[in-house]
Formats: structure tokens, sequence, C-alpha cells
């Protein structure tokens, strides 16, 4: 078995541009749809969006890797990094390290790609770790890279990366390609097509020694913020986190090849969902916006606090909906003046109640 950089011809991959054509038009008009609806938030809720959704995607890339972080440490450390109001608690180090990456990857989105670059970014989502040899520098281990599944005796091998001593020659050769295909660059590439290739490209090298997933996401959406001329609020983590199995089903279906229009096609589609699912988290916000102007002054103390609740929750909503039981618990109150505080708010419009008895919910009514 031959892996795609043992391949003759590597790095030169090679795709169909007549089927990405029409994906690559469409992200022109998503793009344009995304920009409009962000003119459309006040600058406090503009910070909002940007809290939310950067803490969403660290949240997501670390979860495609199976780590778990906490949302509250994350939301409280990027707002500190964009000088917005935060608490005081103590981040930890593998919040504080992604949440700084996402907020460097935000602000320097035009800036050229460097192995200083990288090397910084790599410091920080390795903050705190004691488990690795090689940490703000690429790998230099001789130990063999491979990414496995399976126990000892039944592993199977879905990748095997260059060996360490050819990786600084292709990571010279990697952020050479990436600044060349930039737009305005000398070889500049469609946007989705850039971003997708720099993606899988990067993770083939998968030149550190822990980390090349979410990195390679940082460097892809780096990429689609460069092709839009702006700071990328996109939510790629979010649906790759989604459809993981698929993600990693595509990665393994291209990493012996390249032609690589298949993986183009499905990571195209997956930016544009994501593009999508921005601009609903952007009505969301403007609709949570308006439901607070209309009650204005009519909330007591309790009901100001579950609606905060329900609205951290997103899009998806508060899971299952919610009881009076919850009520109960994040009002820290009894069950009768949460039976008159959830009326209140049906009345008054704020919530939808579904069901009867023990089966009662409330979803928020926007």
């Amino acid at each position: 078995m031959k892996w795609n950089w043992q391949k003759e011809g590597w790095p030169e991959f090679r795709y169909d541009s007549a089927a990405l054509a029409g994906l690559e038009a469409e992200f022109l008009t998503s793009s344009g749809v995304l920009l409009g609806a962000c003119k459309h938030l006040d600058p406090e809720q503009f910070d909002a969006l940007r809290v939310e959704l950067v803490s969403e995607e660290a949240l997501k890339t670390s979860a495609i890797e199976g780590e778990f972080l906490n949302r509250d440490s994350l939301q409280s450390s990027i707002r500190r990094q964009f000088g917005l109001e935060a608490d005081g608690r103590r981040i930890p180090p593998a919040e504080e390290g992604i949440a700084e990456l996402m907020v460097e990857v935000y602000r320097t989105w035009n800036d050229p790609l460097t192995d200083e670059t990288l090397f910084n970014w790599h410091a920080m989502l390795t903050r705190g770790r004691r488990d690795l040899v090689d940490m703000g520098c690429y790998r230099a281990t001789a130990n063999t890279m491979q990414v496995v599944s399976g126990a000892l005796d039944r592993r199977t091998i879905h990748f095997e990366a260059p060996p360490s001593h050819r990786v600084a020659q292709e990571m010279a050769t990697f952020n050479g390609w990436f600044n060349r295909t930039a737009p305005g660059g000398l070889s500049a590439l469609p946007s989705l097509t850039r971003a997708g290739i720099a993606h899988l490209y990067f993770v083939s090298i998968h030149p550190f020694e822990d980390g090349n997933g979410r990195i390679g996401r940082a460097i892809a959406v780096k990429s689609l913020s460069q092709s839009m001329g702006r700071s990328s609020l996109i939510a790629l983590a979010h649906m790759i986190e989604a459809t993981r199995k698929d993600y990693y089903a595509a990665l393994e279906r291209n990493n012996q090849l390249l032609e690589v229009t298949d993986w183009l096609e499905w990571f195209a589609r997956t930016v544009l969902d994501a593009q999508a699912y921005t601009v609903e988290c952007i009505e969301f916000l403007i609709k949570q916006a308006k439901l607070y102007a209309r009650l204005g002054g009519q909330l007591n103390e309790r009901q100001d606090k579950v609606l905060t609740r329900m609205f951290r929750e997103g899009l998806g909503g508060f899971e299952g909906g919610l009881s009076a039981d919850n009520y109960i618990r994040i009002a820290k109150t009894s069950a009768s003046t949460a039976t008159r505080d959830l009326q209140d708010l049906v009345a008054k419009g704020a919530l939808v109640r579904t069901g009867e008895l023990k089966a009662t919910r409330y979803h928020l009514h926007l």
C-alpha cells in the first residue's frame, strides 16, 4: 500500500474543477448572505455572536479528537482575549490554549502562513501537556507516525505520515503552496478548492506529534477567511463534528490518492452547511434581541435567569424542552412559583407549551 505522499507527482493534487464549479459559485453567494446578515447586528450582538461561535468551534474541534472541554471556561477566556468583560475564573490550560489559538486564527487571518505561525499555534494548543516530546516545533522523533485504531493485537492502520526527517522540507513546500495560492497570489485557487486541499495536504504531512487535525481545520478556516476578505465565523468544526464518521471516512478514502475530487466535494458541501448554520445563528440572535425588547421590564429575576439559560443552548434548544423540574432547579424556586412563572411566560408569548401533565414541556417562542 502506498500513501499519497509516496505517489509519483506528490504533492500535485488533481481534481475535476467542473464538478466543483457550482459549489464554488454557491459559496460566493452564501458568503454575501452571511455578510449581509452580520450587518443587521449591533456591536453588542456581534460581540455575543463572535464569542459564541468561536467558543463553539473551540469545543467542537476538540471534541472531534475526543477531548471535551468546559464551555464556560472557554467563553471566559475568549471574552478576555477579545478585550470584553469577563469573569475572573481560573482557566485550565487546555481551555486557555485552544481559546487563544482560535482567537489568533480569527485575528491574523490575512497573515502569510509560516513555520513560526504554526509553531505558535501548536504551543498554544499543547499548553499544559506533559506527555509530548515535541511541542511548539515539528516532530523530530524517529517513531513512525501512524493513525491507528483497534486493540494492540488487531490494529487497523488508517494512515502513515512521512518520516520526521522529511517534515521540515515538506512543510516548507506546503507553506509556500498555501501563500502562493491565496487570493491575489501567483497561483490563486478557488475558495473551497484551496481550503479543502490545504486541510488534506496538511494532515497528510502530519507535521506535529499531536494536534494535526485541529491545526489542519484552523488552516482551512484561515484559507476561507482569506477568500472572503475578512475574519471567518463559519461553523466548520461544528458541522464536521456532527458528521465525524463521514469526515474521517472521506479523509481515509483520499489519503492514498492524488486525485481528490471526492474529498473536495465532501468538504465543499460541509462548508456550505456550516455557512448556513452560521446564518441561522445570526437570525436566532436577532430573534432573541427582539424577544427581550418586547418583554422589556416584564420579567422577574427568576424568569430572566431561566430564559438566559435556554438561550445558551442555541439553535438546538433546551434538550427535550424545558420541564417544570428544570425551571425549579435553574431558578432555585418552589413548584408553585415555577408554575406561576411558566404560565406567565406563556401568556407573555415568551414560551410555547406542549404536552400535558408530566410530559409538559416549554420551548422558546421565536
